[in-house]
């Protein structure tokens, strides 16, 4: 075999793992210390009783049960290959809670190392791929889809995203390259609904990037296409529950949602420079926010200008912008979801947002050195190291800052308590969060306190009908029971 041919087949990902060391070494010491503590982490009520707790399917190697893993739905989503990975986990661990985590932080290790790879090779540049990898693998709005098993969906299709990616984001690509693409794809779709927007990422960097003919890269996705296509509308018959989460938004028409979204893309990227207080759950208002809005609006349409101007230059510019948005589209509730907003939304989002970020303060800093520091210091050797140097500096305060917002935020999430605790201070108004609260206090033999607070969150937090159906019938159950 020829070394032209060995470097078309699934070796060649592992081949450039071997080349990129110490990066690599570097990234995966940086995941292991930033989550490490979560192995020691319990469970929580919050989908994993349904993921793991108390699902049958997880807990046998029978080929009837294999069947029924790969048709069944499990809490509103059709993701075999993840609830498959559970078995797996509860093969190996039993229902010790730290080797599920240990799992999530080996797969966003995973993860980390693909980022780097992708955007290393993407942008010719190891300091961007570098430093878009660490802020990826330590970013406090990682933390919920990490720490939290039931969002091992988001992890393990993040992994198949990625390796699509890597093989499909090729200027000229052979056959074994599309074929391993598409079978990343194809698992990452049996992992999560998101990966229906992988064909359309793909899309775009053929015709905008590797300047493919309009209808050639159309008929390369038609395959996968189709392939979403199916998963979706199996996604979506799956959406036939209501029952937690934030239901508010239900009721407003797709015009309303789109506005409401402009406002909430602009707190996305407030969110990911200087994020600050985290939370499972958010609030954000839908009603009086009319100024927001307009604001909001005028101010991605100008970005969508620019990164149009910009993009018929440097066409990655305008391939990362549309990226970044892709990547939101499936959680915009476009396609009704029982939340608005949420970190984990994020957790791929961010990626091209940094490497766009990081790109341009080399070129900006590039630009002061060759236009003012250059005539100046080009006798000195220190001229060369100048703008590694102030980027480094740049990238170590971002590490710094978030890995601290990371350490503080991740214990939340070590119990089920410590986590509802936390979420009722952020959130009070939200009566799921009051239900979960008491669902995790009665589950610490505090049925008069879990009682109590039920009863004050269908006073003060105006449920709706189903919530509180759900409240008065705890409340019977409980007392009963006492």
């Amino acid at each position: 075999m020829t070394n032209q041919n060995q470097q078309t087949l699934p070796w060649q990902l592992f081949q450039a793992i071997r080349n990129q060391k110490v990066p690599i070494i570097s990234l995966g010491l940086t995941v292991l210390i930033s989550f490490g503590i979560a192995i020691s982490f319990d469970f929580v009520n919050w989908d994993d009783p349904w993921y793991v707790i108390h699902n049958p399917l997880v807990k046998s190697w029978d080929p009837d049960n294999l069947q029924k893993i790969a048709t069944q739905v499990v809490t509103r989503n059709y993701a075999p290959l993840t609830v498959f990975s559970f078995l797996v986990d509860h093969s190996l661990y039993g229902m010790w809670a730290g080797g599920y985590h240990l799992t999530n932080i080996l797969l966003h290790l995973v993860n980390s190392i693909l980022v780097f790879l992708l955007v290393t090779r993407l942008t010719q540049n190891r300091l961007i791929g570098w430093a878009t990898a660490a802020v990826f693998a330590i970013h406090p709005v990682q933390v919920e889809t990490v720490v939290w098993i039931s969002s091992r969906k988001g992890l393990l299709s993040g992994a198949f995203i990625l390796a699509s990616l890597w093989y499909w984001l090729r200027k000229d690509r052979t056959l074994e390259q599309n074929t391993c693409g598409f079978l990343c794809f194809v698992f990452a779709l049996l992992s999560k609904a998101l990966a229906v927007i992988v064909p359309a990422i793909v899309f775009c960097f053929d015709y905008w990037v590797a300047k493919v003919p309009f209808r050639e890269a159309v008929k390369r996705q038609i395959f996968p296409g189709c392939c979403a296509l199916l998963l979706l509308v199996i996604t979506m018959l799956a959406q036939t529950s209501e029952l937690g989460g934030v239901r508010d938004h239900f009721g407003m028409s797709k015009l309303e949602i789109l506005s409401v979204d402009t406002v909430i893309m602009s707190k996305y990227i407030q969110m990911l420079l200087w994020p600050e207080a985290r939370s499972v759950l958010y609030d954000p208002p839908t009603s009086g926010i009319s100024l927001n809005i307009i604001i909001s609006f005028g101010v991605w349409l100008i970005a969508a200008v620019l990164f149009v101007r910009m993009g018929k230059r440097q066409p990655l510019i305008l391939f990362a912008g549309a990226t970044f948005v892709l990547l939101l589209i499936p959680v915009l509730n476009l396609f009704p979801i029982t939340t608005l907003m949420n970190d984990r939304y994020l957790y791929l989002p961010c990626i091209p947002f940094f490497a766009l970020l990081f790109s341009a303060c080399l070129q900006l800093l590039e630009l002061l050195r060759v236009r003012i520091l250059k005539p100046l210091l080009s006798p000195k050797p220190i001229s060369g190291y100048l703008v590694p140097g102030i980027f480094g500096v740049l990238v170590l305060f971002l590490l710094t800052r978030y890995s601290l917002l990371t350490e503080r935020y991740l214990t939340i999430w070590k119990d089920g308590l410590s986590l509802w605790r936390y979420t009722s201070q952020q959130v009070p108004q939200l009566p799921v969060v009051q239900i979960q609260l008491a669902n995790s206090y009665h589950s610490q033999g505090e049925s008069e306190r879990a009682i109590a607070i039920i009863k004050r969150a269908l006073r003060d937090t105006n449920p709706d009908e189903l919530d509180r159906q759900r409240m008065e019938q705890k409340i019977q159950e409980w007392e009963r029971l006492k």
